[in-house]
């Protein structure tokens, strides 16, 4: 008899190249659950449920095809949870990742705070893996897969380290992080910031400058002042030391040019997102140097 390990390998194989079905499994973890459990799959499979939309995960074979980097990072997430719901079925087998125990954790006493280590555990072991994969895409999905990875760990921190995602409105976080409710979504939702179509065909610069107001002013105006610390909790907490690294100095690096750098400066620093950082106890502190300010040009009207 196989044992978790390859058991859970082969239902993902077996779904890897349908789509629909691909999410069922992940929707199953989920549904077929019994308990409180089943409360716990909004943000991912929203989440989900968009990146089907957007044809990322469409097999290699489709016209147009997926996205080698997006279905593999899925494929992580969806694999650890299916080894971990086998393992908690009695299926033979011993956890093959650290993300998997954690998984094991949350399904044993489902918490908010055990979701996020496990679901985080399982997306930056498939960012830190899947790195080779990233850098062949173009460079707007790179952004985009660099924002998406911050917001999923400060909404992690705004849970249970809230002080240190909202400061002086550390109340705020837990009710508003809680994977039970629906209010997650808003800041794991990408649809709001960037083109529903991969690959994209907008510019960067373009798709940067056309990211919605209110995503601006949580990606800029909040998390950014933070990616240090940001980056440190979740390191410690996933037992990730790599995680840092994803960082230059501050701006988001993964598979991530230091040249390209500039573009992170791109319309950050109007006076309104200074304001919400300090009502948050920061300050802003992407400020581009007279050369990037340069290269940058003149502002689109309200780009802040």
């Amino acid at each position: 008899m196989a044992d978790a390990a390859a058991r859970a390998e082969r239902r993902v194989a077996h779904v890897r190249d349908d789509p629909a079905a691909r999410y069922a499994l992940a929707q199953d973890f989920y549904r077929l659950a019994t308990g409180p459990r089943r409360r716990y799959g909004h943000a991912e499979l929203s989440f989900m449920r968009w990146s089907l939309a957007r044809g990322v995960l469409a097999p290699e074979t489709a016209d147009p095809p997926g996205s080698p980097w997006w279905r593999a990072v899925n494929e992580r997430l969806v694999r650890d949870k299916t080894e971990a719901h086998l393992l908690s079925a009695g299926v033979p087998g011993t956890p093959g990742a650290r993300s998997v125990e954690y998984w094991l954790d949350f399904i044993r006493a489902p918490d908010p705070g055990r979701w996020y280590r496990a679901h985080n555990a399982s997306i930056v072991a498939g960012y830190l893996r899947y790195e080779e994969l990233a850098v062949a895409e173009q460079r707007v999905e790179r952004f985009m897969m660099n924002v998406a990875l911050l917001r999923v760990l400060f909404t992690h921190a705004m849970l249970v380290r809230p002080r240190l995602a909202l400061g002086p409105l550390a109340v705020l976080g837990p009710p508003m992080a809680d994977p039970r409710h629906r209010a997650v979504q808003m800041y794991l939702d990408l649809g709001r910031s960037f083109p529903p179509r991969y690959p994209i065909a907008t510019a960067l610069e373009e798709t940067v400058l056309d990211e919605h107001p209110l995503a601006r002013v949580l990606d800029y105006g909040v998390i950014a002042p933070r990616l240090n610390a940001l980056y440190a909790f979740s390191a410690a907490s996933l037992d990730q030391p790599r995680l840092t690294a994803l960082l230059d100095d501050g701006v988001p690096a993964y598979a991530w040019r230091h040249a390209d750098r500039p573009i992170w400066y791109l319309g950050n620093t109007g006076p309104h997102l200074r304001a919400v950082a300090r009502v948050t106890g920061v300050r802003l502190l992407w400020e581009p140097s007279p050369s990037a300010r340069a290269r940058r040009g003149p502002r689109r009207p309200g780009s802040g």
